[in-house]
């Protein structure tokens, strides 16, 4: 075999061995990330807020997705209307997206689409 095969026989194999490594870590996360993309599919926006705010808009009822839970570290995901996210002194706009700023956030308040 010559050098040239060899060298693309290794980078085949080493692309098989990454496929298989994230098949793998999909599956072991049971659906989670879908349900997180279908979730973020029915936000028109998303902010960040503070511990006290969303504690503040879960005493008010609104309920948290159940998704935030079954991802580590845990988050809180409330869908609520654009008045009572305003009041939240600490909210702040970040993309909708499954981006470092909305996986990096502990406390997600997302506004639907109208």
């Amino acid at each position: 075999m010559t050098e040239a095969l060899e060298r693309r026989l290794r980078r085949h194999r080493s692309r098989l061995v990454v496929r298989a490594w994230e098949y793998r870590q999909r599956n072991y996360a049971r659906g989670v990330w879908f349900r997180l993309r279908r979730t973020l599919a029915d936000a028109a926006r998303a902010y960040v807020l503070t511990e006290a705010d969303a504690h503040a808009l879960l005493a008010d009822g609104y309920r948290p997705e159940p998704v935030g839970a079954e991802l580590e570290p845990a988050k809180t995901i409330i869908f609520a209307p654009a008045e009572r996210i305003a009041r939240a002194t600490s909210a702040r706009e970040i993309p909708v997206s499954l981006q470092a700023e909305m996986l990096e956030a502990r406390r997600i308040a997302l506004l639907r689409f109208p």
